[in-house]
């Protein structure tokens, strides 16, 4: 019986759903968080809460990360350097917080009897795809340092499972959106689109826009997530968690645009980025088999809730 539950990388966009989620149902929930990339407001609801702990630490600490696990069951592990451009120009960091980060975390979590142990990998261990939609034997040809990373720690998390015992479940995330995204250099194309909009300015698709994504919302990806907490099935597998639904960027424009009611504007194409993949939708066939996972948000719908809830957020940080 799972009571207590360690998230790594629990302060960050993806993470603090998760925390709000598993807080929500009861469980005890530890984070382990450094801050580099999430924020303490994301948790600001659950300080001081009896039932809730937050460990400021790094996951490649030892002593951080064994701190964390004390009395801990099962573990997420959220925590990594997240950026694909950031792992181009600094292919070291991203080793050593994803793939060392990772090793750490599983190496105490082996020591601290941890039961189930949830990895948050990435569509980007397949690349280029050979097809649409993508299953989980498709190819992986990873084409930046940062799907090189998460691939490897995918394969430590199996060698974990099949050595020491440990029940891995590896969850291959697609283009997760929703509130809480961060905005900056490295941000994702909805942020950057949205920022774009708020200030009256077109949105820069980089190429001609036919690319398409998997975008899958933040609590689709949550409720994946807590599926692979309970399902015996799934223990040493991985699987996407996406939507299930390719959408060109063009489209994606086009309906923040129309969520927007802004006249006149369209969307400025660019040229395109050095290594960017030309499509991407996630067959959903095993999670649907081994979690009971159905994405439940539309695009449409989810955009329109991310926005409505930065409106709410944006108005009480002025207030």
């Amino acid at each position: 019986m799972v009571d207590k539950v360690l998230v790594t990388g629990g302060a960050g966009f993806i993470g603090s759903h998760l925390v709000d989620r598993l807080m929500n149902e009861g469980f005890g929930v530890v984070v382990l968080d450094d801050f580099s990339g999430g924020k303490r407001e994301n948790l600001s609801s659950h300080l001081g809460e009896p039932n809730f702990c937050l460990v400021e630490g790094d996951v490649r600490n030892e002593a951080d990360v064994k701190s964390a696990l004390e009395g801990v069951n099962a573990v997420f592990h959220l925590a990594a350097t997240v950026s694909v451009d950031l792992s181009v120009k600094n292919p070291l960091l991203v080793n050593e917080v994803n793939v060392g980060g990772t090793l750490n975390v599983l190496r105490e979590s082996v020591r601290a009897d941890v039961k189930r142990f949830v990895y948050a990998s990435s569509c980007a261990v397949y690349g280029e795809p050979a097809h649409v939609p993508i299953s989980e034997d498709h190819p992986t040809k990873p084409t930046s340092p940062y799907g090189v990373s998460k691939l490897a720690a995918e394969h430590y998390c199996k060698v974990f499972c099949e050595v020491y015992g440990l029940e891995t479940v590896c969850l291959r995330f697609f283009n997760v959106y929703g509130p809480r995204q961060s905005m900056g250099p490295y941000s994702g194309v909805i942020s950057q689109f949205i920022e774009q909009l708020k200030r009256g300015k077109p949105p820069v698709i980089f190429g001609d826009g036919t690319q398409t994504r998997d975008f899958v919302h933040v609590d689709d990806v949550v409720a994946g997530a807590l599926c692979a907490l309970n399902s015996e099935e799934c223990v040493g597998n991985v699987i996407n968690v996406g939507s299930g639904k390719e959408t060109s960027i063009k489209k994606l424009a086009d309906i923040l645009i129309t969520l927007f009611g802004v006249q006149g504007i369209k969307p400025r194409c660019s040229t395109p980025r050095a290594g960017d993949i030309s499509r991407s939708c996630a067959d959903l066939s095993k999670a649907e088999r081994l979690l009971e996972y159905k994405p439940r948000l539309s695009l449409k719908k989810g955009l329109k809730q991310m926005l409505i809830e930065q409106v709410k957020h944006e108005n009480v940080s002025e207030g």
